[in-house]
This record gives C-alpha cells, structure tokens and sequence, in this order.
C-alpha cells in the first residue's frame, strides 16, 4: 500500500487499485488479446466476476513499484513490439496516477490467440478438398 503523508492528512493508494491501472493499461495495447490469470482468475469469471487485476502482480514499496504482466497475444502480431508497448503503457499510467516510480514492468507473454476463421474461408477451404 502507497502510503503518502500530505499537509491536510494521508493518501493511501491499495496495491489492488495499482494492479488494476496496470491491467486496464495492459489491455489498451493493440496486439493484447487479454489477460491470463491462471485457475483462480477463471473461476471468478465462470462466476460472472471481472478481476481487472487479473494477470497481473505487483510488488509495491513506499515510493516504486515492480510490476510483472501475463499477457495473451493475438496471433500474427509482433510479440516482442507488443510487449515494449505493453510496458510503457503500464509505466506511464502508473506513475501519472499515482506518483509511483515503476522500476521494472516484466511482460510473460502466456499464449496466443488464435482469430476463428471466416465463413466464407472455412467454406472454400472444405469445398476444395
């Protein structure tokens, strides 16, 4: 938790509210399929439950941040461009929001999204075999 003492009393930032911003600016990127959040994060949205936070984890000390993402890629996107994207985005919004110095932003890119094919494709690629 952010702790930050002001002239009129203390602003107190939870991790959650960083892990969430992270998330949020995560998923902005072009490129992001989503998020994977493991079996946890899966039982929460079979629930009807959105985690914003989910796939993401972040270590938060007084003044800095680190922050590891566990992405999903759309197929046919450059994964390393993504990523770099992927952390500025998650740095700029943080330390805008919040005045965290974001140390580190590692990216685990988890899998790649596979877009289902078109009618019409799937329909010619049956009717030539």
């Amino acid at each position: 938790m952010v702790l930050s003492e002001q002239s009129h009393g203390t602003i107190k930032i939870a991790d959650e509210v960083v892990s969430i911003i992270a998330g949020l600016a995560t998923i902005e990127v072009p490129g992001v399929a989503g998020m994977s959040g493991g079996f946890v994060g899966g039982i929460a949205e079979i629930l009807g439950k959105r985690n914003l936070s989910k796939g993401v984890k972040v270590a938060v000390g007084d003044r800095e941040t680190a922050i590891d993402l566990y992405i999903i890629t759309e197929y046919g996107v450059n994964i390393p461009d993504v990523a770099k994207q992927a952390q500025n985005n998650v740095k700029t919004a943080i330390e805008n929001m919040t005045g965290l110095d974001v140390v580190q932003v590692n990216v685990h890119v988890q899998g790649i999204k596979l877009q289902p094919a078109a009618e019409g494709e799937t329909a010619s690629a049956a009717s030539r075999r």
